[in-house]
């Protein structure tokens, strides 16, 4: 058995002995048990990953697991970066929950899903037959959907999420469902192999049916608009721990299945199709970012900010797409790698930044930014954790997300004198679509982490917040070391993901970027070295900091060695109050005045009066509400619907068995006059 293999079978095991292990030790060893043997299995499955990467094939069959058609393993290099990401996010997150598990989450139940989540994530990117990967998929759904309601005796808030969740994560899975059944019936076969093979058979119509709908279900699943509503629902209700394993692995999962489905067994299609997804994606970046900054739950904040990095990906996705169909392979080759390298960052910075956001609801038990603040001072580790995913995820050199971006605007430019009017028109816009949501982020993140972590203390819990426990700030570290890794050398992880580039479109260039040190483009102009960047960046501050200090001192000299402490400017209205600081709302209300027309936000001033005289003010407080557009336009109909026809359904049933007799009766004839007219 090669490498792959034997980490990969491995993996499944440590996690199956998680998961037992759960469900039989004794409370006070439970969580540390559980999260060492998660973090095994992750790094076990990153073994595998990078190894099937590399060429390492592996495949499986068990014929009598499943009736019917058996169950049907296969890790190629495109799974395989799948399950190495997975697999890492698991190791931080496996780590980190032995020290959260104690936020009245050590129980057996919730134990035992978290490393069977793990294993269905592993499982989806390696399987190899449709109904292998139709099991697997709705084991990942059913064990995420049962770990987003743990705490629902807690938060009402959590049933309300854990209900759309369920809704839209099942609808998806019909829709995939449809697809890939019609694909295999036109197959006479359920295996990858013979799906590929039949691919070129396909008329025009079964393609595209097959490709939209599969869309659709794997669009759901990573939060794209306008299926993105469970998101920023599910991943703040979630133990942190949790929505890091949703947010930096399992959203993942749908942009495998696009690809899986769309280059892979499909063969690639026609251009509308990756201009499609290209669309999805821009929209979802911009929409996802500009909810984001508009914000105050700290992991409501992050939840759309998956939306907006996941968008970027399908970017990428659809840019290489329509870049294959227009014969441009270099450049097809050079968005799907920096769409695979973001996929990896984000995992990075996503995981580091729910942990570090589940770290202030540990120590404070809030999310909300607007009564956070103050941090800076009692959790050392944990600020400075969250500035490092802060500045990853505002795509600013130095940080990790930067240069997969700046793959992304390389591949988008040099895609403007592609041939076809439509890439000539989709190009600029997609370049104004990465560089406003890039803008926008930088913002989002300033706001959370100054007015989060920096600054006084808005609230008594935050004032007395202490630091997390060590493996709390272990699987933290963990994840930050992968952001400064990825950032610094990113030409570690580029030529290990020409493998996967080559399973999703084998006509591809598989050397779009090359160099070790300095990052160039093969094939078109460019080249970057993020490591020399860092470096510039490192001493420019080192001679800012230095210039000031030497001002310092001879300022000092000047004044005969006196020192004084002076008050802060005030405008003599004496020392400033926690009250008098920006908050999260305020920071960004002179963005959300830019952005009225697209957010459509809800203000309402309340004023009190005092009882003596209504001119007299006792009170006055400001609330502003940000309603999802989308779900308005399309959610709220659906549901409004839905409730008229339950309240009809509802008198229906009266319960007299004489009307129901008399519902089924007409039911069978119904359906006798049907055959009848029909045959």
């Amino acid at each position: 058995m090669s490498l792959a293999g034997l980490s990969f079978t491995l993996s499944l095991a440590a996690a199956a002995l998680a998961a037992v292990t759960a469900l039989v030790s004794y409370d006070r060893i439970r969580p540390a048990v559980v999260g060492t043997c998660t973090a095994i299995s992750g790094a076990l499955a990153a073994v595998a990953g990078v190894a099937a990467l590399t060429g390492q094939a592996f495949s499986a069959t068990l014929p009598n697991l499943l009736p019917l058609f058996g169950v049907r393993l296969e890790l190629d290099p495109l799974g395989g970066l799948f399950v190495a990401v997975t697999g890492g996010v698991a190791i931080t997150a496996g780590i980190y929950g032995i020290g959260y598990s104690g936020q009245g989450l050590a129980g057996r139940g919730v134990q035992a899903l978290v490393p069977l989540f793990v294993a269905a994530m592993l499982l989806v990117p390696a399987a190899a037959s449709v109904s292998t990967f139709l099991v697997c998929w709705e084991l990942m759904a059913l064990t995420s959907l049962l770990l987003v309601v743990a705490e629902h005796r807690r938060r009402t808030a959590v049933g309300e999420a854990g209900l759309w969740y369920a809704v839209m994560t099942h609808l998806g899975m019909v829709a995939i469902l449809i697809g890939l059944m019609l694909f295999a019936a036109r197959a006479h076969g359920d295996e990858f192999a013979a799906l590929r093979s039949v691919a070129d058979q396909l008329s025009p119509a079964a393609a595209g049916t097959v490709f939209v709908a599969t869309l659709i279900g794997f669009a759901s699943k990573a939060g794209i608009l306008p299926l993105h509503a469970w998101l920023p629902r599910a991943h703040p209700e979630a133990p942190s721990h949790v929505s890091a394993l949703m947010s930096a692995a399992m959203v993942n999962l749908g942009v495998y299945g696009i690809l899986r489905v769309g280059f892979d067994l499909l063969g690639g299609g026609p251009r509308w199709w990756w201009l499609l997804v290209l669309g999805l994606g821009a929209i979802s970046a911009l929409y996802g970012i500009l909810h984001a900054a508009m914000s105050a739950d700290l992991k409501r904040l992050l939840g759309h900010s998956t939306t907006e990095n996941l968008g970027l990906i399908l970017v990428g996705v659809g840019a290489a797409g329509v870049f294959v169909s227009a014969g441009a392979r270099v450049l097809a080759g050079l968005a799907l790698t920096a769409a695979l390298l973001h996929v990896v960052n984000h995992a990075a910075f996503k995981a580091l930044l729910f942990l570090s956001a589940g770290s202030v609801l540990h120590a404070t038990g809030s999310r909300d930014l607007d009564a956070l603040g103050g941090l800076r001072t009692p959790m050392p580790v944990t600020t400075a954790m969250f500035g490092l995913g802060a500045l990853a995820a505002s795509a600013l050199p130095p940080g990790n997300a930067f240069v997969s971006e700046w793959l992304l605007l390389q591949s988008l430019i040099h895609g403007l004198p592609a041939s076809g009017a439509a890439t000539a028109i989709t190009m600029p816009v997609a370049v104004a679509a990465v560089a406003l949501t890039a803008g926008v982020a930088g913002a989002t993140f300033v706001k959370a982490f100054g007015v989060g972590f920096l600054a006084r203390a808005r609230s008594a819990a935050a004032a007395s917040a202490r630091e997390s426990p060590v493996t709390m700030l272990t699987g933290m570290g963990l994840a930050g070391l992968a952001c400064v890794g990825l950032a610094l050398a990113p030409t570690v992880v580029v030529p290990v993901l020409t493998g996967a580039v080559g399973v999703a479109e084998p006509t591809l260039d598989h050397s779009a970027v090359q160099g070790a040190v300095i990052m160039r483009l093969v094939g078109v102009a460019g080249a970057l070295s993020p490591l020399f960047l860092a470096i510039l960046v490192l001493v420019g501050m080192v001679v800012v900091l230095a210039g000031l200090r030497v001002a310092a001192v001879r300022r000092g000299s000047r004044m005969r060695g006196v020192r004084r402490e002076v008050r802060l400017w005030d405008c003599g209205a004496g020392p400033l109050s926690p009250r008098t600081q920006y908050t999260a709302t305020s920071f960004v209300e002179p963005l959300q005045r830019v952005f009225d027309d697209v957010l459509e936000p809800e203000s309402n001033v309340d004023v009190t009066h005092l009882q003596e005289s209504r001119y007299l003010v006792d009170r006055i407080e400001y609330h502003r509400r940000v309603p999802d557009r989308i779900e308005r336009a399309i959610y709220d109909p659906v549901l409004a619907f839905a409730r008229g026809w339950g309240r009809v359904g509802r008198r229906l049933a009266t319960g007299s068995v004489h009307r129901y007799l008399g519902y089924g009766f007409s039911a069978v004839i119904g359906l006798f006059v049907l055959l009848a007219v029909t045959r």
